[in-house]
């Protein structure tokens, strides 16, 4: 069985703006990296995306950008039961030695901009679907932190997960 999710939001701001926000590092630490975004996201460049509750850096591999339409990126595939969900921490170990694919697409729609995030490409194991199911929280948290971000200035992100 193929391991893969979708999760969308609308935010009512322009295409323009909702996408920088993701693609420009200091716009997306503003409310999803709670320890920073760094590298310009263009085809072929690593950039790193920091969590402090989330112990550590990731290296992002960035595939295809197609400004105020779609970003493709890989990362590393965490195998394992989603931390903060049964009172585990993050573990280092669960961190697979293959990539998942992340397409984001940004579309316009009557009162803004609809937001779509897909990720696949996990192995089919149980430890496998434990990760996807963490990364499609994940996923679905941005998207929220991301329309209070934009619409009201709200960072909810800040004080989710322990420090």
């Amino acid at each position: 069985m193929e391991i893969k999710f979708r999760v969308a939001t609308r935010i009512a701001r322009p295409v323009e703006e909702v996408f920088k926000a993701v693609a420009e590092p200091d716009q997306l630490s503003q409310y999803f990296t709670t320890g920073g975004a760094q590298g310009k996201m263009e085809p072929g460049a690593t950039v790193q995306w920091d969590f402090h509750d989330y112990p550590g850096a990731f290296d992002v591999d960035i595939i295809e950008v197609v400004p105020n339409k779609r970003i493709v990126l890989q990362w590393p595939a965490y195998e394992s039961t989603p931390p903060n969900v049964d009172g585990t921490e993050h573990n280092e170990d669960a961190i697979a030695d293959y990539n998942t694919t992340v397409t984001m697409t940004f579309s316009e729609v009557e009162g803004g901009t609809m937001v779509e995030i897909a990720e696949e490409g996990w192995r089919d194991t149980e430890a496998a679907r434990g990760g996807s199911y963490g990364n499609c929280q994940g996923w679905s948290q941005m998207l929220c932190c991301m329309k209070a971000w934009i619409e009201h200035g709200i960072n909810l992100r800040e004080g989710m997960y322990k420090p």
